[in-house]
Protein backbone atom coordinates (compact mmCIF):
# COMPACT_ATOMS: atom_id res chain seq x y z
CA UNK A 1 0.00 0.00 0.00
CA UNK A 2 1.49 3.34 -1.03
CA UNK A 3 0.86 6.85 0.31
CA UNK A 4 -1.84 7.51 -2.29
CA UNK A 5 -3.74 4.35 -1.29
CA UNK A 6 -3.53 5.26 2.38
CA UNK A 7 -4.68 8.80 1.67
CA UNK A 8 -7.83 7.44 0.03
CA UNK A 9 -8.39 4.91 2.81
CA UNK A 10 -8.38 7.47 5.61
CA UNK A 11 -11.23 9.60 4.37
CA UNK A 12 -9.31 12.31 2.59
CA UNK A 13 -6.89 13.42 5.32
CA UNK A 14 -4.53 15.93 3.73
CA UNK A 15 -1.09 14.38 3.66
CA UNK A 16 0.66 17.74 3.44
CA UNK A 17 -1.01 18.85 6.68
CA UNK A 18 -0.19 15.64 8.50
CA UNK A 19 3.47 15.87 7.40
CA UNK A 20 3.82 18.81 9.76
CA UNK A 21 4.15 16.24 12.52
CA UNK A 22 6.91 14.33 10.72
CA UNK A 23 9.62 16.88 9.96
CA UNK A 24 12.32 14.21 9.80
CA UNK A 25 10.21 11.72 7.89
CA UNK A 26 11.45 10.42 4.57
CA UNK A 27 8.12 8.84 3.68
CA UNK A 28 8.24 5.41 5.27
CA UNK A 29 7.50 6.59 8.80
CA UNK A 30 4.49 8.53 7.58
CA UNK A 31 3.12 5.55 5.64
CA UNK A 32 3.58 3.29 8.67
CA UNK A 33 1.80 5.72 10.99
CA UNK A 34 -1.08 6.26 8.57
CA UNK A 35 -1.49 2.51 8.18
CA UNK A 36 -1.79 2.27 11.96
CA UNK A 37 -4.71 4.70 11.74
CA UNK A 38 -6.50 2.35 9.34
CA UNK A 39 -6.11 -0.37 11.99
CA UNK A 40 -7.29 2.11 14.61
CA UNK A 41 -10.50 2.64 12.62
CA UNK A 42 -11.17 -1.09 12.77
CA UNK A 43 -10.54 -1.21 16.51
CA UNK A 44 -12.94 1.63 17.30
CA UNK A 45 -15.56 0.40 14.83
CA UNK A 46 -15.44 -2.90 16.70
CA UNK A 47 -15.89 -1.10 20.02
CA UNK A 48 -18.95 0.68 18.64
CA UNK A 49 -20.44 -2.67 17.59
CA UNK A 50 -19.76 -4.09 21.05
CA UNK A 51 -21.56 -1.22 22.79
CA UNK A 52 -24.47 -1.17 20.35
CA UNK A 53 -24.94 -4.91 20.78
CA UNK A 54 -25.05 -4.52 24.56
CA UNK A 55 -27.66 -1.78 24.26
CA UNK A 56 -29.75 -3.70 21.74
CA UNK A 57 -29.78 -6.76 24.02
CA UNK A 58 -30.90 -4.64 26.98
CA UNK A 59 -33.64 -3.05 24.91
CA UNK A 60 -34.80 -6.44 23.65
CA UNK A 61 -34.90 -7.80 27.19
CA UNK A 62 -37.13 -4.90 28.26
CA UNK A 63 -39.50 -5.68 25.39
CA UNK A 64 -39.68 -9.31 26.51
CA UNK A 65 -40.14 -8.58 30.22
CA UNK A 66 -42.15 -5.37 30.24
CA UNK A 67 -43.57 -5.03 26.70
CA UNK A 68 -41.74 -1.74 26.41
CA UNK A 69 -38.63 -0.45 24.64
CA UNK A 70 -36.78 2.30 26.53
CA UNK A 71 -34.56 2.95 23.50
CA UNK A 72 -36.12 4.68 20.51
CA UNK A 73 -33.07 4.28 18.28
CA UNK A 74 -29.26 4.23 18.33
CA UNK A 75 -26.80 6.21 16.23
CA UNK A 76 -23.02 6.04 16.02
CA UNK A 77 -20.11 7.95 14.61
CA UNK A 78 -16.37 7.45 14.24
CA UNK A 79 -13.91 10.35 14.13
CA UNK A 80 -11.92 10.53 10.92
CA UNK A 81 -8.12 10.69 11.07
CA UNK A 82 -8.41 14.32 9.99
CA UNK A 83 -10.62 15.11 13.02
CA UNK A 84 -8.29 13.14 15.29
CA UNK A 85 -5.35 15.10 13.91
CA UNK A 86 -7.11 18.40 14.62
CA UNK A 87 -8.00 17.46 18.19
CA UNK A 88 -4.48 16.19 18.95
CA UNK A 89 -3.07 19.43 17.59
CA UNK A 90 -5.39 21.46 19.86
CA UNK A 91 -4.17 19.38 22.79
CA UNK A 92 -0.59 19.96 21.63
CA UNK A 93 0.01 16.23 21.21
CA UNK A 94 1.88 14.50 18.42
CA UNK A 95 -0.06 12.82 15.64
CA UNK A 96 0.19 9.13 16.50
CA UNK A 97 -2.06 6.19 17.28
CA UNK A 98 -0.59 5.93 20.77
CA UNK A 99 -1.39 9.59 21.54
CA UNK A 100 -4.89 9.20 20.12
CA UNK A 101 -5.65 6.15 22.26
CA UNK A 102 -4.29 7.76 25.40
CA UNK A 103 -5.70 11.28 25.09
CA UNK A 104 -8.95 11.11 23.12
CA UNK A 105 -12.09 9.65 24.67
CA UNK A 106 -14.46 10.41 21.81
CA UNK A 107 -12.97 8.69 18.77
CA UNK A 108 -15.86 6.23 18.96
CA UNK A 109 -19.27 7.65 19.76
CA UNK A 110 -22.66 6.06 20.35
CA UNK A 111 -25.82 8.15 20.73
CA UNK A 112 -28.81 6.52 22.40
CA UNK A 113 -32.18 8.19 21.86
CA UNK A 114 -34.72 7.28 24.54
CA UNK A 115 -38.43 7.94 24.85
CA UNK A 116 -38.49 9.49 28.32
CA UNK A 117 -36.09 11.07 30.81
CA UNK A 118 -36.28 8.14 33.24
CA UNK A 119 -35.29 5.79 30.41
CA UNK A 120 -31.98 7.63 30.08
CA UNK A 121 -30.89 6.77 33.61
CA UNK A 122 -32.27 3.23 33.38
CA UNK A 123 -30.26 2.51 30.24
CA UNK A 124 -27.13 4.16 31.66
CA UNK A 125 -27.33 2.20 34.93
CA UNK A 126 -27.84 -1.12 33.14
CA UNK A 127 -24.97 -0.47 30.74
CA UNK A 128 -22.36 0.47 33.34
CA UNK A 129 -23.50 -2.36 35.64
CA UNK A 130 -22.09 -4.90 33.18
CA UNK A 131 -18.90 -6.39 34.58
CA UNK A 132 -16.84 -5.82 31.44
CA UNK A 133 -17.79 -2.14 31.18
CA UNK A 134 -15.82 0.45 33.12
CA UNK A 135 -17.22 3.94 33.69
CA UNK A 136 -14.43 6.47 33.13
CA UNK A 137 -16.32 9.75 33.19
CA UNK A 138 -19.90 10.99 33.55
CA UNK A 139 -21.28 14.45 32.72
CA UNK A 140 -24.96 14.96 33.44
CA UNK A 141 -26.18 17.86 31.32
CA UNK A 142 -29.79 16.98 32.12
CA UNK A 143 -29.67 17.80 35.81
CA UNK A 144 -27.16 20.56 35.07
CA UNK A 145 -27.81 21.82 31.51
CA UNK A 146 -25.18 23.76 29.62
CA UNK A 147 -25.67 27.56 29.60
CA UNK A 148 -27.08 27.40 26.06
CA UNK A 149 -29.78 24.93 27.15
CA UNK A 150 -28.16 21.72 25.88
CA UNK A 151 -29.29 18.60 27.73
CA UNK A 152 -27.90 15.07 27.51
CA UNK A 153 -26.17 12.46 29.64
CA UNK A 154 -22.58 11.88 28.55
CA UNK A 155 -20.68 8.77 29.59
CA UNK A 156 -17.16 7.72 28.72
CA UNK A 157 -16.80 3.98 29.14
CA UNK A 158 -14.13 1.39 28.43
CA UNK A 159 -15.19 -1.83 26.79
CA UNK A 160 -13.06 -4.80 25.74
CA UNK A 161 -12.51 -5.65 22.10
CA UNK A 162 -11.20 -9.15 21.44
CA UNK A 163 -8.82 -9.30 18.50
CA UNK A 164 -7.06 -12.29 16.97
CA UNK A 165 -3.94 -11.83 19.09
CA UNK A 166 -4.97 -9.61 21.97
CA UNK A 167 -7.70 -7.94 23.97
CA UNK A 168 -7.84 -4.14 23.98
CA UNK A 169 -9.78 -1.88 26.33
CA UNK A 170 -11.26 0.86 24.19
CA UNK A 171 -12.83 4.20 25.14
CA UNK A 172 -16.32 4.90 23.80
CA UNK A 173 -18.31 8.06 24.40
CA UNK A 174 -22.00 7.31 24.95
CA UNK A 175 -24.51 10.15 24.77
CA UNK A 176 -28.00 9.35 26.03
CA UNK A 177 -30.88 11.76 25.49
CA UNK A 178 -34.60 11.86 24.81
CA UNK A 179 -36.20 12.40 21.41
CA UNK A 180 -37.00 15.97 22.45
CA UNK A 181 -33.42 16.69 23.59
CA UNK A 182 -32.08 15.27 20.34
CA UNK A 183 -34.51 17.37 18.31
CA UNK A 184 -33.26 20.58 19.93
CA UNK A 185 -29.56 19.64 19.84
CA UNK A 186 -29.67 18.65 16.17
CA UNK A 187 -31.44 21.80 15.03
CA UNK A 188 -29.35 24.07 17.26
CA UNK A 189 -26.18 22.57 15.77
CA UNK A 190 -27.50 22.99 12.22
CA UNK A 191 -28.53 26.61 12.81
CA UNK A 192 -25.13 27.51 14.24
CA UNK A 193 -23.38 25.70 11.40
CA UNK A 194 -25.41 27.59 8.78
CA UNK A 195 -24.74 30.89 10.52
CA UNK A 196 -21.00 30.16 10.09
CA UNK A 197 -20.34 32.36 13.11
CA UNK A 198 -21.47 32.79 16.70
CA UNK A 199 -25.16 33.68 16.97
CA UNK A 200 -26.26 36.99 18.43
CA UNK A 201 -27.21 37.31 22.09
CA UNK A 202 -30.87 37.67 21.09
CA UNK A 203 -30.85 34.46 19.05
CA UNK A 204 -28.94 32.65 21.79
CA UNK A 205 -31.65 33.68 24.27
CA UNK A 206 -34.36 32.44 21.91
CA UNK A 207 -32.60 29.10 21.47
CA UNK A 208 -32.24 28.80 25.25
CA UNK A 209 -35.97 29.53 25.66
CA UNK A 210 -36.75 26.80 23.12
CA UNK A 211 -34.54 24.37 25.07
CA UNK A 212 -36.33 25.18 28.33
CA UNK A 213 -39.76 24.85 26.70
CA UNK A 214 -38.83 21.51 25.17
CA UNK A 215 -37.47 20.32 28.54
CA UNK A 216 -40.75 21.24 30.23
CA UNK A 217 -42.64 19.35 27.53
CA UNK A 218 -40.32 16.38 28.00
CA UNK A 219 -41.13 16.29 31.73
CA UNK A 220 -44.87 16.66 31.06
CA UNK A 221 -44.88 13.82 28.52
CA UNK A 222 -43.14 11.58 31.02
CA UNK A 223 -45.71 12.47 33.67
CA UNK A 224 -48.53 11.66 31.26
CA UNK A 225 -46.90 8.34 30.46
CA UNK A 226 -46.60 7.47 34.16
CA UNK A 227 -50.24 8.42 34.79
CA UNK A 228 -51.46 6.27 31.91
CA UNK A 229 -49.29 3.40 33.10
CA UNK A 230 -50.83 3.60 36.59
CA UNK A 231 -54.35 3.65 35.14
CA UNK A 232 -53.58 0.69 32.93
Amino acid sequence: MNISDIKKSIDGTELATVKHFFPEDTGELLVEEMYKFIELDHLYESAIREVKTKLEILDSEFRTKYSYNPIHHIEDRLKSPKSIFGKLRRKEKSFSVEQAKANLYDIAGVRVICNYIDDIYTVADLLIAQDDVKLVKCKDYIRQPKPNGYRSLHLVIQTPVYLSEAKEEVFVEVQIRTIAMDFWASLEHELKYKADTSVSADLADRLKLCADTIAATDAEMQDIYKTLKEIG
